[in-house]
């Protein structure tokens, strides 16, 4: 569970530490407090786009660094080994955004992708928002909704490979019968072209060598007269060769070595040279004695290459990939010739591949329909105990009769709501106000967090829209959730404030003509006051306190 952050620079927070304990915590404060913005920090740990805006006014970066338990974190634990960062029952997150967006993450110290923060977040926290009702009128949301309630996720790895498959494979009979039309002509080019190219008779590295005997052909004029002029002044010039003025230099180096024997080493080097000199220029002389102006080899060779550029020319490739080119073209005859054995062999792949696909899609459609009464009888539940005592919700899971071919299944999932006796049930987006879809979304966000074994579930002023004794259920609800993990919930009613273990107070103050977020966490009369300043009123009377005190006491009382 989460133990504790620590935000420095982020939104209208300089520095903040919060600490937290299991069971139910909640957030409250006055409206524009700054509430959300532990949520949103949160976030940022856990995944989220970073931005440059969330920086603090005048500060350079945001650094933000969360601390988890894992005792209760099985999934997170085994993330944590699979990628060799698992560290004595804890793990530590951190993430620095700097002003010009450019973002940081470590894991345990580690520095790590963004997309691993993400990956790892989804096993330690689930964030449930305040807008979430917005996504509930999406059939595709609702579907996702209805697999996480019946944990389908094998069922739906199996529907996805097969779709996968059958997908590729249709391609590649598309791709073929789209050649039909011009198969033969096709073929007929790519036979000429494949024998064309292997008459050149091309061998491997000849490209090369052709281009370096040309060049040594085109030059061998001036090689062998340069040559020659490198052999008289090493070996032959009357006025004074290297090899002469060496030895001269040698026999007298000797004649000093006989006076200071300081000069041995030297006239032995001297000789070194003059004997590498001597065969340096035996060397030369063989190689300028071998070469040969020789026209006719050179216009065979200038004329090879012509050749080449202009076969490379015709088919828009380099002279060095003429080999590759052949390659490809007769991989595409081969393929074209053999495409009516193929095309049958594809025909029969997909015919199997499509049972296979339809078995794995009616398991799943199987386990939907099997899933789909016990979450409507919960969720009916729920929002009947949330002020809609007539409600009932149902989900209908209907088969697509179309050839469509989907990774999710063949099935049209539909949320529908009958509000009140005598109402036939109808899509949530047909039927249901704004109240009463808020309710019915937090019904659905309790049963769904009720169902995750994720360790610590944010609900981000989900109670908006409802108050009253609704209220108090739908504090109990969430209290409920965090009896065998931790549950955080973000709210402005006092009768969800009321049932938390923990209550942190969120409060902004201008100080310096700078605006900062403080929270602190309320001992019992400090939450006594804010639970009588949250059921309103400008002046907090001793009878608001003693129905503050009451409702606590109350809460502690409560199942749960």
């Amino acid at each position: 569970m989460l133990a504790e952050i620590t935000i420095r620079n982020f939104a209208i927070i300089d520095r903040l530490a919060v600490e937290f304990g299991n069971g139910m915590t909640v957030l409250s404060g006055e409206t524009g407090a700054g509430k959300s913005i532990l949520v949103d920090a949160l976030s940022l740990i856990l995944g989220d786009r970073a931005d440059g805006a969330a920086v603090r006014e005048g500060a350079d970066r945001t650094d933000i660094t969360a601390r988890f338990t894992l005792a209760d974190a099985p999934a997170a634990t085994a993330w944590l080994a699979d990628h060799e960062l698992d560290a004595d029952e804890e793990c530590v997150i951190r993430r620095v955004v700097a002003r010009e967006g450019r973002s940081r993450g470590w894991i345990n110290g580690t520095p790590m992708p963004v997309r691993e923060l993400k990956s790892l977040g989804e096993c330690l926290v689930d964030i449930h928002g305040q807008h979430a009702h917005q996504s509930l009128l999406k059939r595709e949301a609702q579907r996702d909704l209805l697999d996480e309630y019946g944990q389908h996720g094998q069922a739906l790895a199996a529907v996805q490979a097969s779709a996968s498959r059958l997908r590729a494979t249709r391609a590649a009979i598309e791709r073929i019968e789209q050649r039909d039309g011009r198969g033969e002509s096709r073929i007929d080019l790519l036979r000429y072209q494949v024998e064309e190219l292997d008459a050149l008779g091309l061998e491997p590295g000849e490209l090369e060598a052709l281009e370096a005997e040309h060049k040594r052909l085109a030059s061998a004029e001036r090689l062998i007269g340069d040559g020659q002029r490198a052999l008289a002044l090493l070996y032959e010039a009357e006025d004074g060769a290297a090899t002469e003025r060496l030895g001269a230099t040698e026999r007298l180096l000797a004649e000093l070595s006989g006076i200071d024997a300081g000069f041995e080493p030297i006239a032995e080097l001297v000789g070194n040279a003059l004997i590498q000199a001597q065969e340096a220029a035996d060397s030369l002389r063989r190689h300028v004695e071998a070469l040969d102006i020789d026209p006719q080899r050179f216009t065979e060779v200038e004329n090879r290459l012509g050749t080449l550029r202009d076969i490379a020319r015709k088919h828009h490739v380099a002279p060095e990939e003429i080999d590759a080119l052949t390659e490809r073209l007769r991989a595409e005859l081969a393929e074209l010739e053999g495409a009516d054995e193929k095309l049958a062999q594809l025909k029969a792949d997909e015919q199997s591949q499509r049972k296979r696909y339809l078995e794995a899609a009616q398991a799943l459609s199987a386990a939907r329909q099997q899933a789909a009464e016990p979450l409507g009888r919960a969720i009916t539940d729920i929002i009947r105990s949330l002020g809609m005592p007539e409600g009932e919700f149902s989900v209908r899971v209907r088969a697509d009769a179309s050839e469509r071919v989907s990774p999710t299944g063949t099935d049209h999932i539909e949320f529908l709501i009958a509000a009140n006796p005598g109402q036939s049930a109808r899509p949530l987006d047909r039927v249901a106000s704004g109240g009463e879809l808020s309710r019915i979304s937090l019904a659905i966000e309790v049963i769904a967090a009720s169902r995750t074994r994720v360790p610590t579930l944010v609900f981000d002023e989900v109670d908006t829209g409802i108050g009253g004794g609704v209220a108090e259920i739908v504090g109990r609800q969430l209290r409920a959730l965090g009896v065998s993990g931790q549950s955080l919930c973000v709210t402005h009613l006092p009768q969800v404030a009321a049932q938390a273990q923990h209550h942190l107070h969120v409060s902004k103050q201008v100080k310096n003509g700078q605006t900062r977020t403080r929270i602190n966490t309320l001992d019992d009369e400090d939450r006594v006051e804010e639970l009588a300043r949250m059921l309103g009123g400008v002046e907090l009377t001793e009878q608001t306190r003693a129905h503050a005190a009451d409702m606590i006491a109350r809460a502690g009382q409560a199942p749960g």
